[in-house]
């Protein structure tokens, strides 16, 4: 049976929780009584779909079921995560409580998306304060990891630790403070560079363009994969973080930023901001940089992915969570089952003919762990390198499209493991691609050919001889 969340309140922040849930398979129940609301989120879903799949090397679950409810009742009633993401209005959010708890099950979680209330202050008015945590995400909800999972003391210990496998389990990376503050940890270090940024335009220093570059194209580069701490303990060289705090230190007392004041936000100063924007980004539609940010944001984590650091490592950790393609018992194996990522194309719009090496290799590499060949056999000392392919392009491949690689053994005696691939859209089964390669045994301590441990060949000879009973195989 799956899983049910309830969205409660469905503008950006709503949708975007409603799309990581529904994209990892649970089902959604939504209330909103703005009459657009589907429009809304069906927008964000779309978004969704373009971009978490291509953020794994594995097909994400089937999708859940996305229903809109007409009460708040029916909306919670039998949900196990319900999400509060309504107005900061504390007042409408104890009442969205109070009507909550009068439906939900007792032992589901009620996660709030405020930016700014503390826990204790959304429990005021609540039946049971137990079951209400903060549970603030980033924008893009469905791609950005990180969720400040703010408790008081009086959170049951039990319902914290299950909001913490369920964030976990969805991508999301919970970030417990278990100390109380006024717009939690992250939005208290926008809000100060937010006021700066206003400062800065308010007094004529720089345009809204010039302060996104300053950010985009120097220190958040460095945020994005060290934070603040480890970017400046690296700023203090050999020394270490003390040297660079002897060094920049004494500028804290100089007069440098204005975080305790903020200007006035005169109609004057929002226009002066609005122009600028408008004339930033005006030419774009707010779809198109949500698509642009998306992309960005893909690329970005994955290459974090590489060096496995920050949100690379996050994703890493939930992608090796992610199911496999099942095994077919009378038919090819299926090795990949995958969303093309954006980062994989190139300038024609389509998939770079060097991709489908990392493919057809990744597609090597589930063989190799179906025949016993995976990382303890290499670790022991063992293992198949390729020795020739012949890679044949049949059809286009894009971004975001979903493809599936089938493979048969066709050569499985002594040191010779050779497979036959084939990549097809999982949409029309169109074949896109063919792959024949030939893989040889090798001792890892002399790096030449040597005969694989008995029981290694055992598999590979079945396979072989399962997959020589098979259709046979057409190279057009």
């Amino acid at each position: 049976m799956s899983r049910v969340a309830a969205i409660i309140g469905g503008g950006v922040i709503g949708g975007g929780w409603a799309a990581r849930f529904l994209l990892n398979g649970w089902d959604v129940r939504v209330f909103d009584p703005d009459p657009q609301a589907a429009r809304k989120i069906g927008e964000v879903l779309d978004n969704a779909r373009h971009a978490l799949p291509m953020l794994y090397d594995v097909a994400l679950p089937d999708e859940g079921r996305l229903s809109f409810c007409p009460t708040m009742s029916e909306t919670v009633a039998g949900a196990e995560w319900i999400q509060e993401s309504v107005p900061e209005r504390l007042a409408l959010k104890r009442k969205v409580f109070q009507t909550i708890q009068e439906h939900c099950d007792p032992g589901a979680v009620i996660g709030s998306s405020t930016s700014g209330f503390k826990p204790s202050e959304l429990q005021g008015c609540a039946t049971r304060a137990e079951q209400i945590v903060v549970t603030h995400p980033f924008n893009p909800v469905y791609l950005l990891p990180l969720v400040e999972l703010v408790t008081s003391p009086a959170n049951d210990a039990g319902l914290v630790a299950r909001a913490q496998d369920t964030l976990t389990a969805l991508g999301l990376y919970p970030l417990h403070l278990t100390q109380e503050i006024d717009a939690h940890i992250a939005d208290r270090l926008l809000e100060a560079v937010w006021r700066e940024a206003l400062w800065l335009v308010h007094d004529g220093i720089a345009t809204t363009a010039e302060i996104d570059d300053a950010i985009r194209m120097g220190f958040g580069l460095r945020w994005a994969q060290m934070g603040l701490f480890e970017t400046y303990r690296i700023a203090g060289g050999e020394a270490g973080m003390k040297h660079f705090i002897d060094q920049f230190g004494p500028a804290l007392a100089w007069p440098w930023t204005k975080l305790m004041d903020v200007p006035d936000m005169t109609d004057a100063l929002a226009q002066r901001i609005a122009d600028q924007s408008d004339a930033q980004s005006g030419h774009l539609s707010i779809r198109q940089l949500e698509r642009k940010r998306d992309n960005n944001l893909i690329a970005m984590m994955r290459a974090l992915r590489q060096q496995g650091n920050a949100a690379g490592r996050l994703i890493n950790t939930h992608n090796a969570q992610l199911p496999r393609p099942a095994a077919a018992p009378d038919g090819p194996l299926i090795t990949q089952d995958r969303v093309i990522p954006v980062d994989w194309t190139d300038r024609n719009g389509h998939m770079n003919e060097g991709r489908y090496g990392q493919i057809f290799s990744d597609a090597a590499d589930a063989v190799l762990d179906r025949i016993g060949a995976g990382p303890d056999y290499i670790a022991a000392g063992h293992s198949y390198f390729t020795v020739e392919t012949g890679l044949r392009f049949l059809a286009e491949t894009h971004a975001g499209e979903r493809v599936e690689v089938q493979t048969r053994i066709t050569q499985g005696t002594g040191k010779k493991l050779r497979c036959w691939h084939e990549m097809r859209r999982k949409a029309d089964g169109t074949r896109l691609a063919t792959c024949d390669q030939l893989m040889i045994h090798v001792g890892l301590d002399t790096r030449r050919s040597c005969d694989p441990r008995p029981d290694i060949l055992a598999k590979v000879e079945a396979l072989a001889a399962a997959h020589q009973r098979l259709a046979p195989l057409t190279s057009g």
